[in-house]
């Protein structure tokens, strides 16, 4: 992949990046407000520990996005950006549009839906 490609793909996984970081930085925030409050209402305390466990759900789900993210943008300074980690093939452009922090080729990403292998046989 070219330079000036792996760069619109940087620019992206970038901005992705901090909206995320926002993102997280705002569930802590508003889950730590809540836990401030004095609730003496039942109703209001269930209501509050359904929203914090949704915050929290969220942020973990953030996260793991967030480290793909910047497992592409280490793979771009080492050039392994593109290519597949399990396989080394080139995961299509396509699939960089759709998901830029793929790191997987169509079919190892299928293999691994399949449960056939995970990462951590890499």
């Amino acid at each position: 992949m070219d330079k000036r490609r792996v760069r619109v793909f940087r620019d992206r996984l970038m901005d992705r990046r901090e909206s995320l970081v926002g993102q997280v930085q705002q569930a802590e925030l508003y889950s730590r407000e809540r836990d401030a409050e004095a609730t003496q209402d039942p109703a209001d305390m269930a209501a509050n520990a359904y929203t914090k466990e949704l915050l929290v759900s969220m942020s973990d789900n953030d996260r793991q996005l967030l480290n793909l993210i910047d497992e592409a943008l280490v793979r771009m300074d080492d050039s392994g950006y593109g290519k597949c980690i399990r396989c080394g093939q080139a995961v299509p452009e396509k699939r960089l549009e759709a998901v830029p922090w793929a790191r997987h080729c169509v079919q190892c990403q299928e293999l691994q839906e399949r449960g056939l292998f995970n990462d951590d046989d890499e």
